[in-house]
């Protein structure tokens, strides 16, 4: 069996793999990637990185910081911050980016760290991004960047791998937002929740990097960890434009190790040709989990919400419900750059904005700003009645100037509009591409002049079940059980959330113990939980468990209960982050959770069932009774995790 492009990446960027050893979905792997960046949440990696006893990095180069969230905030205390935050960069070696510069995603593009075939890292959910540019991008929490920072290295599960097909060619005034817009409303039931998206077809061609960038960016919002495009033709037109751009330009302000003067470290001629003999690309007979085959030629203006980036519906729908809206931004690292703006000055041109609304414009980056004043585009929309504010996050993020007010309605060009994300929560979100939100901002109202009606939208999806049974042996490390047997407690709930399994009033108790956090172990979902379950205990639940905010305290309470570790349908990813950077196993298997559905049905939250199973490592199956259940196997970077008990442990080992 071939591999995937995603597969292909990650197998370049692992570490310590046996020879010939082939990287598939679900390996656990040790990677070191080639960039991490932080933003503003810098100032929280450094005291974490500080804690484990790391004095210096393991790679300078491979650290970038760009402060890009609250560049609005002048006070002293924000200021101070920031302060700290360059003079560890400068202390470090370390390529810094000031607030000003544009926003940290951009800035990874734009200088050439997001490289086709590379795999970057970012402690932000929207680093899948990069993938527009092919490169394998994928977020990581604070703990994983601290990691990187001292050792150059963390772990990544390889994650099932979905492939969507694109054919045809989006018609004229259709944008690759209404595209995502579309994907994120079409399939909006978990369908590629959790997964990597590779992006294939002939329809490719007819994308610019543009519309690729948006569209990887928003693959997060469609529930994905990666959303990665082939490298093409495109793609190495857009890299020898931008190297052009920057040779005009010149090197003022770049920050890093130089091949020779006059050359930028990244972008250059060289690099682009070596890249050009060295394309990496999917094999042809690669294993797919799911596959989506969609016409691009069905797709047409979308707007999403109110309030939820699933709840979507075409721009002749929701024009006809006359919505009047107070404010517009375009704004974000979705879709704020210079042919964003382009489009929008082209919709406003000759016009003024609607006396009651504002409309509020950044740009992804000062050299998006201005570029897109040596074209006249930013004057334009300025004199249309635009507010300007500075390159960075702000509104999309609830930051700064702007924010929506209780009872208002706003239209952007962001990626997210949950509620009280951008403002009050008695607010109204709805997201659309640039020029519908310029459109909307001079009518006063969701907007947009299009009128051609295509047929329904029609994508095919197939689920593809692999035909090899094979059991996966593996060599297990000294101190890591061969097998672990235990009595099974069934929680039979979905998307049971972390507030359910530790509540959020006691999560920023910093004096709470182990024990405390044991006995209040799932007192949201179930309070009988903590009299029922007992030491050793294996945990069983359903799909999508540990879903909701970032707490480490929904992993850790249930390791400090005496559960041994948790099986379960699927797991949001953040939880799975949290519990092996804590030492806590969780194994997925979607065929033993539905089995114990059917057995015990979903009347009791909490089930003692009696069952007694052995998880075996070696050959990576749950026994129980006459049945086997296969599941990924615990490769070595996670069984490091649990052997150390946790990463801040395993860096320590490793310094």
């Amino acid at each position: 069996m071939g591999q995937t492009l995603i597969e292909k990446i990650a197998q370049r960027f692992a570490v310590g793999l046996k020879k010939d050893f082939e990287v598939h979905s679900g390996y656990y792997l040790s990677i070191k990637p080639a960039y991490v960046m932080t933003h503003d949440n810098t100032g929280a990696v450094i005291p974490k990185f500080r804690s484990i006893g790391a004095v210096k990095l393991a790679n300078p180069r491979q650290a970038v910081f760009a402060l890009d969230h609250n560049v609005q905030d002048k006070t002293e205390k924000n200021l101070e911050k920031y302060k700290k935050i360059e003079d560890f960069a400068k202390s470090m070696g370390v390529d810094f980016y000031p607030a000003g510069r544009g926003i940290g995603h951009q800035i990874m593009c734009e200088e050439g760290y997001a490289w086709p075939g590379k795999m970057v890292v970012a402690s932000d959910s929207h680093s899948n991004i990069y993938g527009g540019l092919g490169c394998l991008g994928t977020p990581i929490v604070r703990t994983d960047a601290a990691a990187i920072w001292a050792t150059g290295k963390t772990w990544w599960q390889v994650p099932p791998i979905a492939k969507v097909e694109l054919k045809g060619k989006l018609r004229p005034g259709v944008s690759g937002k209404d595209l995502i817009i579309a994907l994120c409303g079409y399939f909006n039931n978990d369908e590629v929740l959790n997964f990597a998206i590779e992006f294939t077809g002939p329809g490719i061609k007819n994308l610019s990097i543009d519309e690729r960038l948006t569209i990887a960016n928003m693959s997060t919002e469609w529930g994905a960890l990666a959303g990665v495009f082939p490298i093409d033709e495109v793609t190495i037109n857009w890299l020898i434009q931008r190297a052009g751009f920057i040779s005009k330009r010149g090197l003022a302000g770049v920050p890093s190790d130089e091949d020779g003067k006059g050359v930028h470290p990244r972008l250059n001629t060289k690099r682009i040709h070596n890249l050009e003999q060295n394309i990496c690309k999917a094999d042809d007979d690669a294993y797919y989990s799911k596959e989506v085959t969609i016409d691009l030629s069905l797709i047409q203006p979308f707007i999403s919400g109110p309030n939820s980036v699933k709840n979507v519906a075409p721009l002749s729908e929701i024009k006809s419900k006359q919505i009047k809206i107070d404010k517009a931004y375009l704004l974000s690292c979705v879709n704020s750059r210079v042919n964003d703006i382009a489009l929008a000055a082209a919709v406003v041109r000759g016009k003024k904005v609607a006396p009651d609304v504002k409309f509020y414009i950044a740009a992804a980056s000062s050299e998006v700003q201005q570029e897109s004043e040596r074209r006249g585009d930013w004057q334009e929309l300025l004199h249309a009645g635009a507010i300007p504010l500075p390159p960075g996050c702000g509104p999309c993020i609830g930051l700064g100037t702007g924010l929506l007010e209780d009872g208002e309605v706003g239209i952007s060009s962001t990626n997210r509009n949950f509620k009280g994300r951008m403002g009050s929560p008695n607010a109204q979100t709805y997201l659309a591409s640039p020029a519908i939100v310029a459109a909307s901002a001079i009518a006063g109202k969701i907007d947009y002049s299009w009128e051609y009606c295509p047929d329904q939208i029609y994508a095919d999806f197939k689920i593809n079940v692999k035909t090899n049974g094979k059991v996966h042996h593996v060599d297990i490390l000294h101190g890591f059980p061969e097998s672990v047997e235990g009595k099974i407690i069934f929680c039979h709930q979905d998307n049971l959330n972390t507030d359910g399994i530790f509540p959020g009033k006691y999560t920023y108790i910093d004096d709470f113990t182990p024990g405390q956090q044991a006995n209040v172990v799932m007192e949201n979902y179930d309070p009988e939980f903590v009299k029922l379950a007992e030491n050793g205990d294996i945990l069983a639940g359903g799909f999508n468990f540990g879903t909701g905010s970032s707490r480490e305290q929904a992993a850790t309470a249930l390791k400090y209960k005496g559960i041994r570790l948790v099986i379960a349908g699927s797991f949001n990813e953040t939880y799975k982050r949290n519990a092996l950077n804590n030492g806590f196993l969780l194994i997925e298997c979607p065929k033993f959770s539905e089995d114990l559905k059917k057995i015990f049905g979903m009347e009791k939250l909490s089930v003692r069932t009696g069952l007694n199973v052995i998880i075996d490592f070696a050959n990576s199956e749950i026994i129980m009774g006459t049945n086997k259940y296969p599941f990924d196997p615990v490769g070595k970077a996670a069984q490091e995790l649990i052997v150390s008990g946790g990463l801040e442990n395993w860096v320590k080992s490793n310094l």
